[in-house]
């Protein structure tokens, strides 16, 4: 298996985290892949086989060649059908919403095809990227139109932007009253602006965002007890923690480090 991460250019650094790669010839990731919410939404191409996603009623569908997945509030489950060849720009928190036409609260829980999106340009993007003989020709191509998309670099609300360094500063150890405060920003304007931009409440993004960093830690072994853990960043208890913790991931902290989850603990570790 093979996992390449990516710094965007310098133009595009205020909306997209990172560009990533992911080939896997060996079908390693075969068995089912548990993704955990990060608080990013993504633009993914499917070069390779395509995937299957599962749902909690048994239910099925394999996902498009290439879509946009919007703010995710709870795991979702995949497993590839064949060889893997992904190719995605995962966005900022508040990346994503400059570029569309439409809300990126409609988006949540959802892969929505690029051609829906785009239209035209979404089909001629994909066939674009299918069609390239290389992963860096690929990147290329996806850079080039989201350059395209980014007319107006104000689009960027500084709202947002501020409450997501505030958030992202304390680890998502913050409430919204606090956040508030901090930002100087009205309570009931700043969760009307953030969900407008993120997708989601602020309180949900630094639910997401505590877990992600605690995880982090979890997964470096940077703990002596579940307990201190849980303290350390923020949770009432080690019960708490473990709450919050299955409901992001559906299963309990020992259960997911068992398990064979290799996307989920590459993605970790590289939030």
């Amino acid at each position: 298996m093979n996992y390449e991460v990516h710094d965007p250019p310098p133009e595009l650094k205020d909306f997209i985290k990172c560009f990533w790669i992911l080939e896997d010839e060996k079908k390693e990731l075969k068995v089912r892949q548990r993704i955990i919410p990060d608080g990013c939404m993504e633009m993914i191409f499917h070069f390779g086989d395509l995937y299957q996603q599962y749902f909690e009623d048994g239910s099925s569908i394999i996902q498009p060649r290439s879509f946009i997945y919007g703010q995710i509030s709870s795991f979702i489950e995949i497993a590839p059908t064949g060889t893997t060849g992904i190719i995605a720009a995962r966005f900022l928190p508040d990346g994503l919403a400059p570029l569309l036409d439409i809300p990126v609260v409609s988006l949540e829980n959802k892969a929505v095809g690029i051609e829906k999106i785009f239209g035209k340009e979404g089909k001629l993007l994909e066939s674009l990227i299918i069609n390239s003989t290389n992963n860096e020709e690929r990147k290329k191509i996806l850079q080039f139109f989201l350059l395209q998309r980014i007319v107006n670099p104000t689009t960027i609300n500084k709202i947002t932007k501020s409450c997501l360094e505030t958030i992202f500063l304390a680890h998502g150890k913050i409430g919204i009253s606090e956040l508030a405060k901090k930002t100087a920003i009205n309570k009931r304007k700043l969760e009307r602006t953030f969900i407008t931009a993120v997708g989601m409440s602020p309180k949900q993004l630094s639910k997401i965002i505590r877990l992600q960093n605690t995880m982090s830690m979890l997964n470096k072994k940077q703990y002596n007890s579940l307990t201190e853990l849980a303290y350390e960043n923020g949770y009432y208890d080690q019960a708490h923690f473990i709450k919050d913790f299955r409901e992001f991931t559906g299963i309990s902290p020992k259960s997911f480090f068992e398990e064979n989850l290799q996307l989920a603990k590459l993605f970790i570790a590289n939030n």
